[in-house]
């Protein structure tokens, strides 16, 4: 799996002051910290960025180049500024993040992606917001690669996001964005696909975050998840994104496909990811206690 590291972002109070006072030290060293831990993108968050975003992109990735040849994820919702990016970057293809299912949003953003002969993530968010279920979500994905056609974009340059829900929060759309992940391939052939993994955690305790992005990630890498945005230090997490756990994934395939599991014979580890993975399928109701019952 391709990894987008996630934390060069502008809601960061470290990294967020270092944007504001273009500390630019502080902002290549983590470029460099992200590059060493094995990332294949790294974001740049700049946030809406209304009034400075096109002197900020325009500064940023310049500054970021400077120590990494890393492709970067231009993420704002600035159309000036993502153009702005697109006409500074100058290693490797830029990854637009994101284009959503709007009229207003494709009509601005796909022609500077066929422009600059970028890559794309399309967030299924349509005019009314959230799609209900996966049969909306195949819809919006439908739409877009049909306005990305018309414009000669290829689809092995499109990642597509079907949108990651907190846990605590919306169950039901998890599973409907797994459900959509096992109708990609036949939907949007050649596409690649995304989706900003530590949403699912947002929420819940600091400490139960890092196993449900690692054991959300194993659900979707087994339905085909080509890339992740990711928090750049979570190791363990990389080593799934990698293939170095195959125990824990074929652990949490069991549990994908309701086989039964004898918990007395598991590690404390094993345990902890089969009563993870319940929790975001739905087989047992969330709570901030699930790993002690």
């Amino acid at each position: 799996m391709k990894l987008i590291g996630e934390n060069l972002n502008i809601m960061s109070k470290k990294y967020g002051k270092a944007l504001k006072e273009r500390d630019a030290k502080t902002l290549q060293t983590l470029a460099v910290e992200e590059a060493e831990a094995g990332m294949d993108y790294i974001d740049l968050n700049i946030g809406p960025a209304g009034k400075t975003g096109v002197e900020l992109m325009s500064w940023l990735v310049p500054v970021v180049h400077e120590v990494v040849d890393l492709p970067l994820a231009l993420d704002t919702s600035n159309v000036k500024a993502i153009e702005a990016g697109l006409q500074a970057h100058k290693k490797g293809r830029a990854l637009i993040n994101s284009i959503m299912v709007r009229p207003e949003r494709m009509e601005a953003l796909l022609p500077l992606a066929a422009k600059y002969d970028a890559e794309f993530i399309g967030l299924l968010w349509g005019p009314e917001g959230m799609p209900r279920d996966e049969n909306e979500r195949g819809a919006l994905a439908a739409e877009l690669l049909y306005k990305a056609s018309e414009l000669n974009i290829p689809p092995e340059r499109i990642f597509i996001d079907p949108i990651q829900t907190p846990v605590n929060v919306q169950q039901g759309q998890i599973l409907s964005a797994l459900s959509f992940m096992q109708m990609l391939p036949d939907l949007a052939p050649g596409c690649k696909s995304t989706i900003g993994l530590s949403n699912v955690s947002n929420g819940p305790p600091e400490h139960l975050r890092p196993i449900l992005n690692q054991v959300m990630l194993i659900l979707l890498k087994r339905l085909g998840m080509t890339s992740a945005i990711v928090d750049t230090f979570d190791t363990p997490l990389h080593e799934i994104a990698r293939g170095k756990r195959p125990d824990l994934e074929a652990l949490v395939a069991k549990v994908q496909d309701g086989e039964p599991i004898n918990m007395s014979s598991l590690s404390k580890e094993e345990q902890d990811y089969v009563k993870t993975a319940k929790v975001i399928l739905g087989h047992a109701l969330y709570s901030d206690s699930w790993l002690e019952l």
